[in-house]
Order: structure tokens, then C-alpha cells, then sequence
């Protein structure tokens, strides 16, 4: 665009710094301050608002960042794992960020909030969708399963608390789902 500058590599890392830091704070305490999270990121309260104006643009950037890294980790997962520990590993990941988003609850139910969650939505079931093909490949899955049941399914694993107990509990949904996928 004509007259747009490209931001400066501080602000481009004060930003990422701001995301990061908020991401982790939000995980610990969806209501944790802005003053904090500028503090703890190491910038003036002023630079976080200039970046996000409001507490529900931070939110929605850190739901979006997060789900970019997570649909980009497709390809490294893949690379280094075999495809069904891929699989499981991605949803272990899906379920810690959609627990963040749930822990923001209210935050994330205006029009603004609903256009962020729908456009996650064909990058996660495109990736979710390699992750499947890969599996099936490797015949540890039937052929032919949607990527959007799979979520859907699935789903399940950010319901559960963010416990030891939780954690046991989301293993074992996901190995019963697992096994309805098997050939």
C-alpha cells in the first residue's frame, strides 16, 4: 500500500516479545493485567497499546499467532516423528491453545472474535488433513476420514482440565479415538 511503512525490526521485536509473553500469561491466568504483560515483556504500557489497542485485539493476535505456529509445525512434526506420534503430539498442541482460548472466554464472543475462529479453521483441517494422509500412507489409519470430524472429535482434549489427572484423562480420549481410525 502507498504511504504504509514497513514496521522497524524494535517494533517488529517488541511485538513478538508483547505476543510471547502475552500467550504465556494468558495460559496462567486469562485475566491477567495488560500493565503486566507490558512489564513483563520488557516495554512501556504505551507500546503495548500502540501494537494492541484493546485487551481483545492482543487476545485474538495471540489466538491467531499461535494457530499459525501450530499449522506450521505440520511439516517439522512430520519430518521427525512417525506420522501417528505426529498426529497425537499436533492434538496435544491444538488442546493446549484451544484451552487458552477457552480460558479467554468472553473475550473471544464478539463478530471480531467469531471472524478469527472461522478463519482458523481451513489451515487447522488442511493441516490436520496432512497429518491424516501421512497416516493412512503409513497404513496406520483407514482411508478416507474427514479432518473436520476428526476436530470435532477430538475436540474433547481441550475440555479436559489442565491437570495431571487431565492430562491422563486427555491421553486416553485421544487413544480411543485413535482406535476408531485404525484399519
Amino acid at each position: 500500500m502507498a504511504g504504509t511503512r514497513p514496521q522497524r525490526t524494535d517494533a517488529l521485536k517488541n511485538r513478538e516479545a508483547i505476543l510471547q509473553v502475552a500467550h504465556d500469561a494468558f495460559a496462567e491466568n486469562p485475566d491477567t493485567s495488560l500493565n503486566s504483560i507490558a512489564k513483563r515483556a520488557g516495554v512501556g504500557p504505551g507500546t503495548l497499546y500502540r501494537h494492541f489497542p484493546t485487551r481483545e485485539v492482543l487476545m485474538l493476535e495471540v489466538y491467531r499467532r499461535d494457530i499459525g505456529l501450530l499449522v506450521a509445525s505440520v511439516p517439522d512434526l512430520l519430518a521427525t516423528r512417525e506420522p501417528l506420534d505426529a498426529l497425537r503430539r499436533w492434538f496435544t498442541d491444538l488442546a493446549s491453545y484451544a484451552r487458552i482460548k477457552h480460558g479467554v472466554g468472553e473475550a473471544l464472543n464478539s463478530a471480531a472474535a467469531q471472524a478469527v475462529v472461522s478463519e482458523s479453521w481451513p489451515p487447522v483441517s488442511a493441516a490436520v488433513g496432512r497429518l491424516l494422509d501421512a497416516c493412512e500412507r503409513a497404513g496406520e489409519i483407514r482411508p478416507g476420514i474427514d479432518p473436520v470430524d476428526v476436530i470435532m472429535l477430538l475436540s474433547c482434549l481441550w475440555r479436559t482440565p489442565a491437570t495431571p489427572e487431565g492430562a491422563v484423562r486427555a491421553e486416553r480420549l485421544m487413544e480411543l479415538a485413535i482406535q476408531g481410525f485404525r484399519p
